[in-house]
């Protein structure tokens, strides 16, 4: 498992598809900050639920100074039937081969009912406007998780 992002650390830069079929990439230097999520698969409920909480939170979030990524290692028509069927209005974008989610730190060993697999690690870094990391959280839980994110970040819930 690669190492995780510390605050400060220069985040990894990066250009996904997204649920559209377009490239999205990491913008650092564009006078605002990015919260970029980590999701271990669509229309599952978990990821569901997250996902509808940061959708429902994006206004608030954008007037804040903050955009919103969330990334799976699922393919592109997945995403773009999750975005739909949700009416989720941010990027979402495909790390199929997941070399971003182990930039990131977040691909590793995961348990589930006993077993011992590799993964996707729910977890979301927020990256400045300078690229830099300006909050890692890993093993974080889906709900309740955007609520926590705000306060974490000084914003009215």
């Amino acid at each position: 498992m690669a190492e995780r992002l510390l605050t400060g650390d220069q985040a990894p830069a990066f250009t996904l598809t997204d649920s559209a079929g377009k490239d999205v990439s990491l913008a650092p230097g564009n006078g605002r900050s990015t919260i970029v999520y980590f999701y271990p698969a669509a229309s599952t409920p978990g990821c569901t639920k997250q996902a509808c909480d940061f959708r429902d939170s994006l206004a608030s979030l954008q007037a804040a100074g903050y955009d919103v990524l969330g990334i799976s290692p699922d393919p592109v028509a997945k995403l773009a039937k999750f975005a739909e069927k949700e009416a989720l209005t941010f990027p979402l974008l495909s790390d199929a081969d997941h070399a971003v989610a182990e930039a990131y730190g977040v691909w590793g060993e995961k348990k589930n009912y006993g077993k011992t697999y590799e993964g996707l690690i729910r977890s979301t870094v927020v990256v400045d406007s300078d690229g830099r990391v300006a909050l890692a959280q890993y093993n974080v839980r889906a709900t309740g998780h955007v609520a926590k994110l705000r306060r974490d970040l000084g914003l009215d819930s």
